[in-house]
């Protein structure tokens, strides 16, 4: 167990059932998943587009990522059917903590410009979303073998079920919300 799985069990836990009035310990929200997206457009023209991004999103997640397909062809953008345009991972368990981790110690402390992160990019459900507009954030990219920059969609799934829940358990977690 990591550092903020323990944070998680020993502080957060308490503070949502003396906040909220859970009474029983599996009523407190907590992280399910952690979805990273990478959109690739221009791997419908440039086949090496796709591998180079995968190489990056293989890096920062540890573990292989799934190929979006295009679902319809259109021709102002060059694009046909069932090509390659996206990345995406899911990371669970462990590898969702150690991720988190990283983001929270790491990776958003080096955001150029960075005040906190908005509170309006809830989407009802008790899931947050943010988006990175260059993938050299992360220490496993190397900024000299990398061929073009490329953002980065970070979707934290909880079981909260409202914004407020989720928010709550968010910042007790450490992630760092604009006042």
């Amino acid at each position: 167990m990591n550092y903020l799985q323990n944070l998680f069990k020993e502080t957060v836990v308490p503070e949502f059932q003396k906040e909220f009035g859970y009474k029983n310990l599996l009523q407190v929200p907590k992280l399910s998943k952690i979805v990273l997206n990478m959109r690739v457009g221009a791997a419908a023209l440039d086949k090496k587009e796709i591998e180079s991004a995968k190489t990056d999103l293989i890096a920062i997640a540890g573990q292989k990522p799934v190929e979006c397909l295009s679902k319809k062809a259109i021709a102002g953008f060059k694009l046909r059917e069932n090509i390659p345009i996206g990345l995406k991972v899911t990371l669970r368990g462990e590898r969702m903590w150690h991720f988190l981790i990283k983001l929270i110690m790491v990776a958003l402390p080096r955001v150029r410009d960075f005040n906190g992160l908005k509170e309006s990019s809830f989407d009802g459900n008790g899931n947050f979303t943010l988006g990175i507009k260059e993938q050299i954030v992360f220490p496993e990219i190397k900024y000299d073998k990398i061929d073009k920059i490329r953002g980065l969609d970070i979707t934290i799934c909880t079981t909260a079920k409202t914004n407020k829940e989720a928010l709550f358990l968010l910042k007790s977690l450490g992630l760092p919300f604009k006042k």
